[in-house]
């Protein structure tokens, strides 16, 4: 297809490109969660080299001399109205905008890998809402991103029994490539995949915590068809069943664990300094922790 013949060709066609993306506020949030490619997206240096910008008569032509020495890298086709990021002559690094706009996340995990896409979306997040005086911490945000950069696509089965094109999650991934490891096999080869917030819901493991979301039908009627069961060690399908969330005290080996405060705790809870002021003839204070488990005070009904 296209992006082949351009990955092949290390030419890169950016027409139809007039400006950079104007989508703010919640749509411009919603373009993020949904790792949509943005409006007028940015084109990035596949590798870190030199700039060389030739102009036509409608449309400019950038090339990247990288450089190790490799073949050269051509962005054809670039809008005259975009506004360059870059000069004739400039040294250009991987990752770098070429133009203004809006980078293609999806671009930027291939040429950069994961943590450069989890901090750049969380950057463009908090820059909408610091735009409206809304804090908000990164926790909350990295979390959603962390959902959906927990998928990897199956490069090269190895020894493993994945297939070429399958879709995983990424901990089964890795735990199945250490289990073939130890064995002594060939690891699987995989590629990290950015997916939309609703698309990494309806492709999670737990088709109760799926059916919740979206598609209700669909999802049920599927895991009907192929007789899933349901390990519920999410929150959503605990919630759905009435149970704890398997979280803090909810956790099966925190739960019947009870805590005893110190005696240091206890002096300075229940310590009495004395009765000078007032005569109830308790005698002189001792200064010591009060023994309260020691009194019955009956019954409270």
């Amino acid at each position: 297809g296209e992006p082949g013949t351009q990955l092949t060709m290390r030419t890169f066609h950016t027409g139809g490109v007039a400006g950079e993306d104007i989508t703010q506020g919640l749509p411009r949030v919603q373009e993020i969660f949904e790792a949509r490619v943005p409006k007028g997206k940015a084109p990035i240096a596949e590798m870190g080299g030199r700039v060389r910008i030739e102009d036509g008569d409608r449309a400019r032509k950038i090339i990247i001399v990288p450089d190790d020495g490799s073949d050269e890298i051509v962005y054809d086709k670039i809008s005259k109205r975009v506004r360059l990021r870059v000069a004739d002559g400039d040294h250009i690094e991987v990752g770098e905008k070429i133009t203004e706009g809006t980078i293609d996340p999806h671009e930027l995990l291939r040429v950069l890998g994961p943590r450069a896409v989890q901090v750049h979306l969380t950057q463009e997040v908090q820059e909408v809402y610091r735009s409206q005086g809304v804090q908000i911490h990164d926790k909350h945000i990295e979390i959603i991103i962390r959902q959906m950069l927990k998928r990897v696509t199956v490069i090269d089965s190895g020894s493993t029994e994945f297939l070429p094109g399958l879709l995983v999650d990424r901990a089964h991934f890795e735990a199945e490539n250490r289990r073939v490891v130890a064995e002594g096999g060939e690891p699987a080869a995989g590629r990290p995949v950015l997916m939309g917030i609703t698309k990494a819901s309806l492709a999670t493991e737990s088709w109760l915590s799926a059916a919740s979301f979206q598609e209700t039908t669909r999802v049920l009627t599927d895991a009907a068809i192929h007789a899933r069961s349901d390990s519920l060690i999410g929150l959503k399908e605990n919630v759905i069943i009435g149970k704890l969330i398997p979280a803090g005290t909810g956790i099966s080996k925190y739960r019947n664990i009870r805590v005893e405060p110190t005696e240091e705790a206890k002096q300075k809870v229940y310590s009495m300094t004395g009765y000078a002021e007032t005569d109830y003839g308790f005698g002189p204070a001792s200064g010591h922790a009060v023994p309260l488990d020691d009194f019955d005070l009956g019954s409270f009904r």
